[in-house]
């Protein structure tokens, strides 16, 4: 319940519009804060954790997710039907989504997030790039949106050269990317990324870059409260992927130096302050060597936020919550102060079914975000990743050590998990070396599963 003798914010009750591990971990900041939490669930969710932990729950729905996490009007009408005065998107499903943030401010409830304008903008990639060339951050070379049909796609394409790579203008996630290496290729390959964008993003727009084979993915953590405030929580290094999706994060990125993470800042602050941004946001670089080039905004919290949670000793939920409530953080921009380095695997299950054991690695250090429990069930209806195992260390060997002591610790049984995969990839010479690319693992992949 509600700890009425410590109240922190003015908003008392808040709707949590997600699942999982992001539903739990929104629910452990707003009991701190002493906010009343709701959550959602649909029938397959019903003895989730989040479900259990919040102070009150409602089930919306079927399994499917566009029977439930995804309908707009029900999850605002769970809100008013339990008083909430706000509404947490938490990541994924309708955390980006303008439609949904506009329908929630209508309603007279606070969307925690940026402005429906914001997302809007942000979200479309195209105008995302000429949005931050406009405050002289770099972009790869590229198009505007582009068509099958239209044979100026193979000449820009051309100009630019191969290979390139089509993206979704509304997309992420890999889906609605396809790389080409040739011309004769790019006209069926731009229809079916149109296809994937439109089936899961309902915008079949996309665009082509060039195409940067060997590349860093790198990340600048923001948060911002709307009135020109704007702090940077270092960068994250994100460029262990399996086809665009991300297994490995950490903070800081072993790839880049003073000078790039200050020119990447000199133009993203700039940026969040003449958008007026509130709340947490990423801002996405690819990095070659020494030169950076801006890829996208997240306009929402970010799966692998506890990372630069650590480093800074910032809880980035409870700030992006006073933000949005109260146009206020209680961090100043200027005296960000960083410690260490941290490290977060992503625990995902290969297979769905019940646990029917499960050990939680601890000590000094270790931080695991989890919706599992000994006897719960992992359904197959959703995203795969059902843990976030965290470190922190002085220094990244030290980081390592005490991941490969927590992977060691930790045991999920009843169902396949990827736990001993990512042992073998933190222990591989190339990760431990900090001189990888996000092409390096679909390269190794075939060694990892052979246990080599």
């Amino acid at each position: 319940m509600l700890n009425k003798n410590n109240p922190q914010t003015k908003v008392k009750r808040i709707l949590i519009a997600n699942r999982g591990e992001i539903a739990v971990r929104v629910i452990r900041t707003c009991r701190e804060m002493g906010i009343e939490t709701v959550a959602v669930y649909s029938t397959a969710d019903k003895d989730n954790l989040h479900v259990r932990l919040a102070d009150k729950a409602i089930c919306i729905g079927p399994p499917p997710s566009s029977k439930s996490y995804l309908l707009m009007e029900s999850l605002v009408m769970a809100a008013k039907s339990t008083q909430c005065e706000a509404i947490h998107p938490g990541v994924g499903f309708l955390s980006e989504n303008a439609k949904f943030a506009r329908l929630v401010k209508e309603n007279g409830i606070i969307f925690i997030g940026p402005d429906p304008d914001v997302i809007e903008l942000l979200g479309d990639k195209v105008k995302a790039r000429e949005t931050a060339q406009k405050y002289g951050l770099p972009i790869t070379p590229g198009t505007g949106a582009v068509n099958a049909k239209d044979g100026k796609a193979v000449e820009a394409a051309k100009k630019l050269g191969f290979p390139v790579i089509i993206k979704a203008a509304a997309g992420g996630g890999g889906k609605g990317m396809r790389i080409v290496r040739k011309a004769e290729d790019l006209e069926e390959n731009i229809t079916i990324a149109s296809s994937e964008a439109e089936s899961n993003f309902a915008d079949g727009t996309v665009f082509i870059e060039r195409y940067l084979e060997n590349p860093r993915h790198v990340e600048l953590q923001i948060l911002a409260d709307g009135n020109g405030n704007v702090a940077v929580l270092g960068e994250r290094d994100c460029s262990v992927q399996k086809h665009h999706q991300k297994l490995i994060e950490e903070s800081p990125s072993p790839g880049v130096t003073d000078k790039m993470r200050a020119a990447m800042a000199a133009g993203a602050v700039p940026m969040f302050k003449e958008l007026k941004y509130r709340g947490a946001g990423t801002i996405e670089f690819l990095v070659e060597g020494e030169s950076f080039y801006f890829m996208e905004v997240n306009a929402r919290v970010q799966v692998e936020h506890p990372v630069s949670e650590y480093v800074t000793n910032v809880d980035i939920i409870r700030q992006q919550i006073l933000a949005a409530t109260e146009g206020r953080m209680e961090i100043d921009p200027k005296k960000i102060n960083f410690n260490g380095w941290s490290i977060e695997c992503r625990i995902n299950a290969h297979t769905p079914g019940k646990i029917t054991h499960l050990e939680i690695p601890g000590g000094i250090g270790i931080r695991f975000d989890s919706f599992l429990y000994a006897g719960c069930t992992v359904p197959p209806t959703y995203d795969s990743m059902i843990a976030k195992l965290i470190v922190h260390g002085t220094d990244r060997n030290h980081a390592l050590a005490r991941m490969d002591r927590a992977l060691r610790e930790l045991v999920i049984e009843g169902i396949k998990t990827n736990i001993e995969r990512q042992r073998w990839i933190i222990n591989h010479p190339v990760f431990r070396s900090g001189n990888f690319s996000t092409s390096w693992y679909g390269v190794i992949e075939k060694e990892v599963e052979n246990g080599r």
